[in-house]
């Protein structure tokens, strides 16, 4: 019983407190107040939500389509470069360089380098040109290496030593130029999949937003059954509660999508990093590289449920700003401005 009479009491002073603290303000003039309030909250808050939300999805979308990819092409063009030599060297040391359809190994890794840089060509704004021809004088080398000069071991050591030379070279080397692409790429991808201190505060002052227009809708409930007699307004009561989804939903998802954007990158960083390890073998590392690139692509296929969610709230947002002006306009123009 003392529990039940100290709510009671509770409730009965808040509200006792609410009446004071508008008792000086005419209805007509608290409605107006409140509309104008509402619109101008309605307004800030779904700008914010609308916005943070387009620069998370267009973030998802950029790592998908330009920067994900871009990475692991590089990585897939120089590990077979690195796996073209290898197979080159081995079809030399076995002597089978005179066996008809023994060099298909190494030619098909340098057709997958020369595709693999056509494919990210649109995909980066970073020069390829040099690249591609390092690749072209590389790929001529290993020709000349393990197809002339039968008789000419010598000439055939030098031609492979060439070749070597043009894909491990210090900085200037096939190899070398792959990993400083990559390297810039991967800060691409991460400065893409980060969310910034503007991007913050867009979530913060969202939030911030909606809670204001929370408060505002009880309040305009509170005037309407204290001076109007009027129970409940369907139009305020919906817009709460669209308010309560509009705070709680988008940010659920906009946060699951910035933490699989971040695992993304993870990713791509360790598709950067295992060719570089040391007894990595090519063909050991492209089956790494291509189990990686796959489990990137499934993060980004997962967060496809948030862009209905990304649709969703710009229409909440649109409808945030219309049934609080509706469930207070049509009451002002009822009662007050006929």
């Amino acid at each position: 019983m003392t529990t039940g009479r100290t709510t009671s009491w509770h409730r009965f002073s808040l509200a006792a407190f609410w009446r004071r603290r508008l008792r000086p303000w005419r209805t007509r003039r608290l409605l107006e107040v409140h509309l104008l309030v509402l619109f101008l909250l309605t307004a800030v808050a779904s700008t914010a939500l609308f916005l943070s939300c387009r620069q998370v999805q267009h973030s998802a979308e950029a790592l998908a389509s330009r920067e994900a990819p871009a990475v692991q092409g590089l990585a897939a063009t120089r590990l077979a470069a690195l796996r073209a030599g290898q197979e080159a060297r081995a079809l030399v040391k076995m002597d089978l360089t005179g066996v008809t359809g023994s060099g298909e190994a190494y030619r098909s890794q340098l057709s997958a380098a020369d595709q693999g840089l056509s494919r990210i060509a649109d995909r980066t704004d970073q020069d390829l040109g040099t690249v591609k021809g390092l690749l072209a004088t590389y790929s001529n080398s290993l020709g000349l290496g393990t197809s002339l000069y039968p008789d000419q071991p010598l000439m055939r050591k030098q031609k492979l030593e060439e070749a070597d030379s043009l894909l491990t070279r210090d900085s200037v080397g096939l190899v070398p130029r792959l990993e400083a692409l990559q390297g810039v790429q991967l800060k691409h991808a991460e400065a893409t999949a980060t969310m910034g201190q503007w991007q913050r505060g867009g979530w913060w002052l969202a939030e911030l937003a909606l809670a204001l227009v929370g408060l505002t809708l009880l309040s305009a409930l509170f005037v309407l059954r204290d001076r109007c007699g009027r129970d409940w307004n369907p139009y305020l009561l919906a817009a709460f509660v669209l308010t309560v989804l509009l705070a709680v939903f988008p940010l659920m998802a906009m946060s699951s999508t910035q933490d699989d954007l971040g695992g993304a990158v993870k990713d791509l960083r360790q598709i950067t990093d295992v060719p570089r390890r040391s007894g990595t073998e090519p063909a050991d590392a492209q089956r790494y590289v291509t189990k990686k690139s796959e489990e990137v692509r499934q993060k980004m296929t997962d967060d496809a449920w948030t862009a209905p969610v990304y649709q969703g709230t710009f229409v909440g947002s649109l409808l945030a700003i219309v049934l609080p002006a509706l469930g207070l306009g049509l009451r002002l123009d009822n009662d007050y401005w006929r």
